[in-house]
């Protein structure tokens, strides 16, 4: 099979954790390949995707190696690929706009982004020089304006774009449209993690659901380490990832719950954690005879780990939708991968769904 040229906005927790991934399973067998939902996804392995390009704004990461550039400040994640060979890739100097919160300006350097005063790139002319053929955007969460640039640099570019955050773009029918004018693939919005949050809580909540089990209220907490989580406090930042996360447990519901019966966000930032994610879920409910019940769970999670074992799917189905020709929304593989896809389905509904894409079944 050909390779996979990725461009990588963002070059956090993330991009390591992702990055380090496709070195970890590519000498891997399929029998050793423990972590994957799919060793292989249409004839494409982990070890078929190319890191083309990588933008980011820290003067730590600017100017650097790929290589170095994903274990530099602040990125705390788990290293599980200690050597790693010297990567051709040298990380360009993006475009800011709102990427940064000003809050974070309070807090030490080694866990807030440091701004590079080298020039902003051009990042269309580096897409198009790199052979990128997919835009995948991890920028902090609340970057409406960046994240809606960098939309605009994969169209004018030529190459399709994976929206990992909570910006509505891949559920936005007007920019679906515009990349299927371009005859382009876009996948979104607000990666769904492996084992993360939101998919623990909408299982728990769509079983409820299909045995005849009322909730009454629920909230999910979640506090974390990470840069993430640091740039979460500034709740002006929030408006769509609270939205993305709530619509995610909400749509498991044939009648949605009254706004103040749910609460479903980030909670806090607690440095000690690095970029393990504690999340507490909360069920109240009434079941058979009137009778109430109540769960309570905690999970304990490595955050970007998780991201990228979904992220490394989105990319090989990305591609199978450009070999094939299929541009704008993917709604099987939105709806399975992302919090707020253009369409919602229940998880085990994606799940068939995207099978049927990686098969060839269905175009989308």
């Amino acid at each position: 099979m050909s390779k996979i040229r990725v461009a990588i906005v963002g070059v956090g927790n993330c991009a390591s954790s992702l990055l380090q991934g496709i070195y970890y399973y590519k000498t891997l067998s399929d029998d050793q390949a423990v972590g994957l939902m799919h060793p292989e996804v249409g004839g494409y392995l982990p070890g078929d995707i190319e890191i083309a390009a990588a933008f980011d704004v820290d003067s730590r990461k600017v100017g650097k190696p790929l290589n170095e550039a994903i274990f530099a400040s602040p990125n705390c994640t788990k290293v599980f690929v200690k050597e790693m060979n010297q990567h051709p890739v040298i990380v360009k100097k993006g475009h800011l706009l709102d990427g940064i919160s000003s809050h974070m300006q309070a807090y030490p350097v080694e866990r807030r982004f440091l701004l590079s005063d080298e020039p902003d790139c051009d990042v269309v002319t580096e897409l198009r020089n790199s052979g990128a053929e997919i835009l995948i955007n991890y920028l902090p969460v609340g970057s409406v304006q960046a994240a809606e640039f960098y939309a605009r640099c994969a169209l004018e570019a030529g190459v399709a774009f994976v929206n990992c955050i909570p910006v509505f773009i891949g559920s936005d029918p007007v920019w679906v449209s515009r990349f299927e004018h371009a005859g382009l693939p876009i996948i979104g919005d607000d990666i769904k993690s492996q084992i993360g949050a939101t998919i623990v809580h909408r299982i728990l909540t769509r079983l409820c659901e299909e045995r005849g089990v009322r909730i009454d209220h629920t909230y999910q907490l979640n506090m974390g380490g990470n840069t993430d989580f640091l740039n979460m406090l500034n709740r002006e930042r929030l408006t769509m990832k609270k939205t993305s996360k709530t619509e995610a447990v909400q749509s498991q519901l044939e009648t949605p719950l009254a706004e103040q019966n749910i609460h479903v966000g980030p909670s806090d930032y607690v440095p000690w954690l690095d970029d393990n994610k504690i999340c507490y879920v909360r069920m109240e409910g009434t079941q058979f005879g009137g009778v109430k019940f109540n769960l309570d769970l905690k999970l304990s999670v490595e955050d970007s780990p998780n991201s990228a074992g979904v992220v490394i799917d989105i990319i090989r189905c990305c591609k199978l939708a450009l070999d094939r020709g299929v541009s704008g929304a993917l709604p099987s593989i939105a709806a399975y991968t992302m919090k707020h896809p253009l369409v919602q389905y229940t998880d085990e509904e994606a799940r068939i769904l995207m099978e049927k894409f990686i098969k060839g079944e269905i175009d989308r």
